[in-house]
């Protein structure tokens, strides 16, 4: 066991994919903000979290150049409600400290690698295709074809097929459209950067493909579905998407270091997820399982566990469970390596408001080594 991350960092790993077992424990963020520390010591340059990527954005001006405040960078750049979570309005606050008096290429940057959507809900693509098309300085209605924006963010058009609005006549053109304007962004990059600046550029980019992601899952809540089918189906696509934005935020990162993502177990596990719940048995492949794939041995998946959390309600594991066997070892928080973990019993389920999912064999044998924190205190 050891708290330094250093240890489990393969000198090949470009993509550090820290998880945790449920979004409602704040110790999680706390150690993560110590192990981004560490890993910043080590040359890493970026990290990427569970939010849209589009409002991170927000974030990211603030660490990075001071646009804005600490207060407007939490209640705009995270979605989820995340922005409300003090781990969260720590790690901004340190890397806005960390970059000040920096050079640009020495800076921390701040991404999101979600969508934009929730559980049961996806926006409207009109405010992300308007960005790219002002850019690109097009004469498009875009407004016209995606009519009322409240009325694609509605529950009903994604748990109902024949309310969607993802295969109507509008969304195709909307979808030829969009896929037009990459073409055109991407052709024209050296004309476009020397008339903006590579910034710029990538940050049309962001928007476009973020609309152009919207469009593919409304399209994908228009296929006549039953439930269960429907909400797998949807999981998957949120989930490539997230892959892909993973996988883009590394193509800039690239040259400035490596990147921690961090964000629920079941996104970056190399295994496809299955989910029990409200009913229903949901089986997708997950963003880390895309990733894992393509990226192979730069790829390096830390998956989460909790012993006791008396806020949630938790109490200590059995003995015989992975759980226990961790909590038998760790005191406070430490990292082990997921091969020197001995077959067990899967935990109990917690309550599922409490969001906490326990480790799984599949999920043991896909990861690398695992983080564990004993109590929430």
């Amino acid at each position: 066991m050891s708290q330094n991350i250093r240890d489990f960092v393969p000198a090949s790993c470009d993509l550090v994919a820290l998880g945790e077992p449920t979004h409602q424990e704040p110790a999680f963020q706390l150690v993560r903000n110590e192990l981004f520390a560490q890993l910043v010591g080590l040359g890493f340059r970026s990290i990427a979290l569970e939010t849209d990527r589009i409002a991170a954005l927000t974030v990211n001006d603030y660490v990075q150049e001071g646009i804005g405040s600490l207060d407007t960078a939490m209640s705009e750049g995270f979605t989820h409600n995340f922005g409300k979570l003090d781990g969260n309005r720590q790690l901004v606050s340190w890397m806005h400290e960390y970059n000040q008096h920096r050079r640009p290429e020495e800076r921390i940057t701040f991404h999101g690698f979600d969508t934009q959507t929730e559980n049961t809900t996806a926006p409207s693509p009109h405010a992300y295709l308007e960005y790219a098309r002002d850019y690109l300085k097009f004469d498009i209605d875009i407004a016209n074809l995606v009519g009322v924006d409240e009325l694609w963010n509605r529950e009903e058009v994604i748990l109902d097929a024949t309310k969607s609005i993802g295969a109507t006549p509008e969304a195709e053109r909307l979808r030829v459209i969009a896929n037009n304007m990459l073409t055109a962004l991407e052709t024209r990059a050296p004309e476009l950067i020397a008339a903006t600046s590579p910034a710029e550029w990538h940050r049309a980019r962001t928007y476009l493909t973020a609309g152009i992601g919207l469009l593919r899952y409304h399209k994908q809540a228009a296929r006549q579905l039953d439930l269960n089918a429907r909400i797998s189906l949807l999981s998957g696509t949120r989930d490539a998407l997230m892959a892909q934005n993973l996988l883009d935020i590394r193509a800039l990162e690239i040259r400035r270091g490596p990147t921690l993502a961090h964000a629920h177990n079941f996104h970056l596990r190399r295994n496809p997820g299955t989910m029990h719940t409200a009913g229903l048995i949901l089986d997708w492949v997950c963003a880390g399982a895309l990733v894992g794939a393509l990226l192979g041995q730069q790829y390096t998946f830390i998956a989460a566990t909790l012993g006791r959390s008396e806020s949630l309600g938790i109490p200590d594991p059995e003995p015989d469970t992975y759980e226990g066997q961790l909590q038998s070892r760790i005191t406070t928080w430490g990292l082990t390596p997921a091969a020197t973990i001995t077959p067990a019993r899967t935990r109990a389920a917690t309550p599922p408001e409490k969001g906490y999912f326990p480790l799984d064999q599949a999920t043991l044998d896909t990861a690398d080594t695992i983080l564990h924190i004993s109590t929430s205190t």
